[in-house]
């Protein structure tokens, strides 16, 4: 931990880093909890799975055709939009099957990354750190970027709690009060694509699920409020991204599978021992 500690102090990617894990966190709590509670969690992973379509497209664009304002984070995000737009309108008024969509979007997303990412010149190499996540590659732009999709998630997911309380709990009884469901499901779809596009840079397009849910999953055992579940989510998932980080500096361990592996370990480890804890009941 000092060598995590003198190299943040040090050096300004480790600085870049933690400040990219604490800025998703925020995100990843308060979304992370609606998805879970809502149970979308496999929608949020057909959506986290096209990113990667996107972020093919853009370093293509940007290397081969000259498009050197293409970030690739604007890529993941209009392709991460798209589909949960296409994921929420099947949902409600299509008569496919919602899961076959999902499995379609999630496989085609991901084989269009890997094709456009294989033929742009100098990228082949770096698929893995789209896939496994390259948190210590963070730029300021980055930063910036981050810091914006985070502000603009925040405010939307804080202004409207009391819509998408209503509609994870109860969609029916909100739908009869005249509460536009369709419109807040939509949008909660959209507040759901930019997180995972958010946690894309933090753990990649393969954990980005694991960190979405397992802090929540760990603050859903202790919190009784939907509100204080988003705190405690947004606090365990910094602890998670930060201890990810310093373990996987002084280990030399990939960061992204390290966050994931130490949240998880902590989701089990506490999930087991609230049970083994909870009093018994006299039969």
């Amino acid at each position: 931990m000092q060598d995590f500690l003198e190299a943040v102090a040090r050096y300004s990617f480790m600085q870049h880093a933690l400040a990219a894990g604490l800025l998703a966190s925020v995100a990843c709590g308060i979304v992370g909890t609606y998805v879970v509670v809502r149970r979308i969690t496999y929608i949020a992973g057909g959506i986290s799975h096209c990113v990667l379509g996107g972020i093919g497209i853009a370093l293509y664009l940007q290397r081969v055709h000259g498009w050197t304002w293409l970030h690739p984070m604007y890529g993941a995000v209009a392709a991460a939009l798209l589909a949960a737009a296409i994921i929420g309108l099947v949902s409600i008024r299509a008569k496919q099957r919602e899961d076959t969509v999902i499995g379609a979007l999630w496989a085609v997303g991901m084989a269009i990354g890997v094709l456009f990412i294989a033929k742009t010149p100098g990228y082949s190499q770096d698929l893995m750190s789209y896939l496994f996540g390259n948190i210590l590659m963070v730029s300021p732009g980055d930063l910036w970027l981050i810091g914006a999709l985070d502000l603009l998630v925040v405010l939307l997911g804080l202004a409207f709690y009391n819509q998408f309380l209503a509609v994870c709990f109860d969609e029916e009884f909100s739908r009869v009060r005249g509460l536009r469901v369709e419109f807040y499901y939509l949008l909660l779809l959209g507040l759901t694509a930019l997180t995972v596009v958010l946690l894309v840079t933090v753990v990649g397009v393969v954990l980005v699920i694991a960190l979405l849910t397992l802090p929540v999953a760990v603050a859903g055992i202790f919190a009784r409020r939907l509100w204080q579940m988003m705190i405690l989510a947004t606090l365990f998932s910094a602890v998670f991204t930060t201890a990810g980080l310093a373990v996987s500096y002084g280990s030399d361990l990939p960061s992204g599978a390290t966050i994931v592996i130490l949240a998880g370990a902590v989701y089990l480890v506490v999930a087991v021992g609230s049970r083994l804890l909870r009093p018994r009941r006299n039969v």
